[in-house]
C-alpha cells in the first residue's frame, strides 16, 4: 500500500468537491438499498462528513498506531446506526466505483490495489472495534425525560433517567437521538455524574436541526430518547492536572462548564476557578438560578456574568475572554473555553496574544473542524451526527 498514492489520488478526487459524496451515496443507495436507512433523510450535512472523515484516515494512512484509535472509536460508534460487519464491503464497492470516476484515465490496478488495501484495514480495525465494545456496552440507552423546562424561545434543560447506567466524565460529550429521527446529536451533560444517574441537557433549537427541535419543541415528561456511548476527552480535566482554572462559556455551552465545576466541588481540591459566563443580552441568561447558586456555595468561585451586547456602543460586543483579559493574568491556569464558534476562536486568539500556550487552552476548536488529540468531535461529525447547536 502505497501511502504517497493514496494521498495523491486522494487530493485529484478532492478537487470535485460536493459532486464525490453525491456519487458515492448515489451509487450506495442504488447498489445497496437497504443502507438508506442507516442515514438521515436530509443528506446535505452527511455529505461534508464523508470527505472530512476520508481525508482523515488518508491523511494518517502512514500513521497506523493513530489512525487505529480514531476508526476504533468511530466502529465502536456505528453501533448505533445498526451497522453490522457485512454492511462494510457494501461501502467499500461504492468507494472504489466512486474513485474510478472520478480519477478517470488516472485510474490503475494499482491504486485499485491500494485502495482497496487502506479500506480492508479501515473496516478490520472498524469491526474489531465494535465487536469489543459490543461486550462492554450496549448501541445506546434509553432515557425517559423526566424533567423538561422551557428556559427561552429556543432553548430547552432536560433532566433524563437512562433505564441503565451511563458512565461519564464531566465535558465528555453524550449522542441523543430522538426515535422518529434518523440522526444523532452530541450534548455535554450540565452535570458531574449524579447517585441517581440522572443526566442534565442544555438543548437550544438549531435551524435545520432535527434532533435539537425535537428536544425542544417536541417532546415531554414520560418520552424516551436514546443515548450513545459519551466520547472525547478534550475539554475533561485530566490533562489540565491540579492547576488552577479559568472557564469561559457562552450560550448552551455553559453546560459542560457547569460539569467542571460540580467536578471540582465533588473532588474537594484546593484549587481556584474564575468562571465568565457570557450572553448577548441579560435575557438570554437562561440558567441564571443556577450560576448564583453555584457562585454562593463555593469560596473558591469567582462567578462574572458578562452581557455581550451594549445599547450605548452599537456594533460593539464583549465576549466572556475580553472582560476576563480586564480583570487579571491568566497565565498560571488552565483555560476551558465552551461556546459559538466565533466566540471560542476569538477567546483563544485573544489569551494566545497575552502568552497562553496550546497546552493550557481546552476547548474543541472552531470552524466546526475535526481533528485534535482526542476523538470526541471527530465521531460526532463522522457519525451523521448534528452537532451542539450554538455550544460546539
Amino acid at each position: 500500500m502505497d501511502a504517497a498514492r493514496l494521498k495523491q489520488s486522494w487530493s485529484l478526487v478532492c478537487a470535485h468537491g460536493d459532486q464525490v459524496p453525491l456519487f458515492f451515496y448515489s451509487t450506495l443507495f442504488l447498489t445497496h438499498p437497504e443502507t438508506r436507512q442507516m442515514f438521515p433523510t436530509n443528506m446535505a450535512g452527511q455529505r461534508d462528513r464523508l470527505v472530512a472523515a476520508l481525508g482523515h484516515i488518508v491523511s494518517h494512512v502512514d500513521q497506523v498506531d493513530r489512525l487505529a484509535g480514531f476508526l476504533g472509536e468511530l466502529g465502536a460508534d456505528h453501533r448505533k446506526y445498526a451497522v453490522r460487519a457485512e454492511h462494510y464491503p457494501a461501502v467499500g464497492e461504492a468507494l472504489l466505483v466512486t474513485l474510478r470516476h472520478f480519477l478517470g484515465e488516472r485510474w490503475s490496478e494499482e491504486l485499485a490495489g491500494d485502495w482497496a488495501a487502506a479500506y480492508g484495514l479501515v473496516s478490520r480495525v472498524m469491526v474489531r472495534a465494535a465487536q469489543a465494545a459490543q461486550a462492554v456496552n450496549p448501541p445506546w440507552w434509553v432515557a425517559e425525560i423526566v424533567s423538561h423546562e422551557r428556559r427561552t424561545f429556543d432553548v430547552a434543560v432536560l433532566t433524563l433517567r437512562p433505564r441503565y447506567l451511563l458512565p461519564f466524565t464531566p465535558g465528555q460529550s453524550i449522542g441523543v437521538s430522538h426515535p422518529t429521527v434518523r440522526s444523532w446529536r452530541y450534548y455535554s451533560p450540565a452535570n458531574a455524574p449524579r447517585a441517581d444517574g440522572t443526566v442534565e441537557l442544555h438543548v437550544r433549537a438549531a435551524p435545520g436541526g432535527a434532533v435539537s427541535s425535537r428536544l425542544v419543541y417536541g417532546c415531554a415528561v414520560g418520552d424516551e430518547i436514546h443515548l450513545a456511548t459519551p466520547v472525547g476527552d478534550r475539554l475533561t480535566l485530566g490533562s489540565a492536572g491540579s492547576a488552577d482554572l479559568l472557564l469561559l462559556a457562552s450560550g448552551t455551552g455553559w453546560a459542560p462548564l457547569k460539569a467542571l465545576v460540580e467536578q471540582v466541588a465533588a473532588e474537594g481540591s484546593r484549587r481556584r476557578v474564575a468562571l465568565y459566563v457570557g450572553a448577548r443580552t441579560r435575557g438570554e441568561f437562561y440558567d441564571s438560578e443556577a450560576v448564583e447558586k453555584l457562585a454562593s456555595s463555593f469560596a473558591w468561585l469567582d462567578v462574572t456574568c458578562v452581557v455581550g451586547a451594549d445599547l450605548h456602543r452599537p456594533g460593539e460586543f464583549t465576549h466572556p475572554v475580553d472582560r476576563a483579559l480586564v480583570d487579571g493574568d491568566w497565565r498560571s491556569r488552565h483555560v476551558y473555553v465552551c461556546g459559538a464558534d466565533e466566540m471560542v476562536s476569538h477567546s483563544v486568539r485573544a489569551l494566545e496574544r497575552v502568552g497562553l500556550h496550546a497546552g493550557q487552552l481546552h476547548h474543541e476548536g472552531s470552524g466546526r473542524h475535526w481533528y485534535g488529540p482526542t476523538w470526541r468531535t471527530a465521531v460526532a461529525r463522522a457519525s451523521a451526527a448534528d452537532t451542539d447547536g450554538d455550544a460546539r
